[in-house]
Formats: structure tokens, C-alpha cells, sequence
């Protein structure tokens, strides 16, 4: 199906059974959990994903189960996180032949490549299929900076639509707006800063915390998207606390023990990443109840 790029699409958690094997059935009913809840399109295999703790055969058995469930409800967006140029176009090739509707790009995984290099890499993975690209830009984790005037030389290739700008910096919007004109459609990339990427132009948002607060993501979402940004400020105010935890290195454990206490999922990841403890376990479970306690009910 067509990307409509707007809107609310879940950087989606893989589920994962507690001895570390890959739970297709749990990820299936995760996603069409989001599906019915209103999401405007799904983000598979991202950072929440567990891209890379997955071997490439998971990984086309999470796209394959992603696209069944959408039924075309929603456009299937496939993250592409390789440690080279060449898996990853011979990926994309793959998610193509798979049925995904879209493809999220990151940097090549480890290696911290130079801006020359790393154009390189975008450019070879939008030539390797015909699907539409959103370019991931996450320096803060991956150490790889896409700036705007990169945006600028490589808006020359016609598959690169969008971007996800998660620089923690929500000036950057302006500035590949000042750089690119309208080229790219943006979106949001960091959960604390979804209101102030609506303000700034951002027509979507790739969200973490929707797999645990749907509803509440997208009437925050709604409320922006449309300015109405005094009606979302009590609701964002209260979501602050929760939408931090996509700000930390252990954003995957956070968001699946959020998804967990919510009751849409598990809070099952794969080692090297561990369950929480200690004192650790117990602040952030609290905040998390603290937000499940003082929900706020959702008007029309």
C-alpha cells in the first residue's frame, strides 16, 4: 500500500518468550492490539524492535508476520540496521519481497562513519529497492550525525521521503526546513519531545511509549497535530515522566516493562539485555504505576 506519512506509527516491540526465543504469535497480537487502536502505521525491527539481536531469518519472520497482521490495515515500515552497506540493501531487497509498505534507515550499525561514507550508505540502500525511505537520524545513540546540509546533498535521491530526526534537538527541524525546504516530510523521533516536533512542522511522530499507552499517545498526537496545544499540555504534563524512559540506554527495557504493567505485552527482552532490579526496577515501575494510577480520562 501507499505511505500515508502522518501520524502516530509505533516503534513496535518484538516480543520475546522468557527463555530469549522469538514469540511470532505474541508479536502478532501485539501489533494488531496497536492496529486497532488507531495507530497510523507500524515501525518493525527499529531500536525498541531489538533490530540487531535478531539473526536475519528472525528478522524476515517478524516482517512476514507483521505483514499478515496488517492485512494493509496500516503501511508496514521495516527497519533496516545492518553493520554494513551491502546486508543492508540486500535487506531491504528482502523486505520488499516480504510485502513491506516502507523502509525506517539507519546509519550502518558499529562503525562510526564520516559524512561522505555515510551518504554513501543511505544512497546505495534507497537505489538497492523501489520502496519509499525514512532516513533515522540518532546521533545521541548511534554516533552518527546526519546534519541538514547532508539532507540537502542527498535530496537528489528520489525514495528518500522522510525523516525520523531523533537529535534531541528539536531546532534541528527548523533547520533542514531552512536547508531543504520542503523536500523531506518530518517526523518526531523522541517521546519528551513530541509536542514541540508538532510545533515545529513534524507531521508524524515514530513513537516508543504507544506500546504500552496507546490512547494516551494518540490523543496527545491529535491535540498537536491540530494546534490545539493548550488542550494537550495537562495531558503531555502528565505523560513527561513515562516519555523519559525513551531517553535512556535502557529504553527497550523500560518501554516493555511499561507495555507489561499495561497489559500489552511482556517485559521479555533478549540478553545482553536483562530484566530490571534492585533499586532500579523498583523506581521505575513506579513511575510507570504512578502514571497508570493518575491516567486522565480522554475527552473527545
Amino acid at each position: 500500500m501507499t505511505v500515508e506519512w502522518q501520524g502516530v506509527f509505533p516503534a513496535a516491540t518484538t516480543q520475546f518468550t522468557t527463555d530469549g526465543e522469538l514469540d511470532l504469535e505474541a508479536t502478532a497480537a501485539h501489533l494488531d492490539m496497536l492496529i486497532r487502536a488507531g495507530v497510523h502505521g507500524l515501525v518493525l525491527l527499529g531500536t525498541v524492535g531489538e533490530n540487531c539481536s535478531l539473526s536475519a531469518e528472525e528478522k524476515r519472520s517478524v516482517m512476514t508476520a507483521a505483514v499478515k497482521t496488517a492485512r494493509g490495515r496500516v503501511p508496514v515500515i521495516a527497519g533496516v540496521a545492518e553493520t554494513t552497506t551491502g546486508l543492508a540493501c540486500r535487506y531491504a531487497e528482502a523486505a520488499e519481497a516480504l510485502g513491506a509498505d516502507g523502509l525506517m534507515v539507519l546509519p550502518a550499525m558499529v562503525y562510526k562513519a564520516d559524512p561522505r561514507e555515510t551518504m554513501a550508505h543511505f544512497r546505495a540502500v534507497a537505489r538497492a529497492c523501489s520502496l519509499p525511505v525514512m532516513c533515522y537520524n540518532n546521533p545521541v545513540v548511534y554516533g552518527v550525525d546526519i546534519t541538514p546540509e547532508m539532507f540537502a546533498e542527498l535530496a537528489d535521491e528520489p525514495t528518500l521521503v522522510a525523516i525520523k530526526e531523533s537529535s534531541d534537538d528539536p531546532r534541528r527541524l527548523t533547520d533542514i526546513v531552512n536547508a531543504c525546504g520542503d523536500r523531506y516530510i518530518l517526523f518526531g523521533g523522541v517521546d519528551d519531545l513530541v509536542m514541540e516536533s508538532a510545533m515545529l512542522g513534524a507531521v508524524g511522530t515514530v513513537a516508543g511509549l504507544v506500546n504500552a499507552f496507546p490512547e494516551e499517545t494518540l490523543r496527545l498526537w491529535k491535540l498537536a497535530s491540530e494546534g490545539r496545544f493548550a488542550d494537550a499540555l495537562e495531558l503531555y504534563r502528565w505523560f513527561t515522566p513515562v516519555l523519559h524512559l525513551d531517553c535512556h540506554p535502557k529504553l527497550v527495557q523500560y518501554i516493555k516493562l511499561a507495555q507489561a504493567m499495561c497489559g500489552h505485552g511482556t517485559e521479555d527482552c533478549r540478553a545482553p539485555r536483562l530484566p530490571l532490579v534492585g533499586e532500579e526496577r523498583s523506581r521505575i515501575v513506579a513511575l510507570i504505576q504512578q502514571a497508570i494510577d493518575t491516567r486522565p480520562a480522554l475527552a473527545a
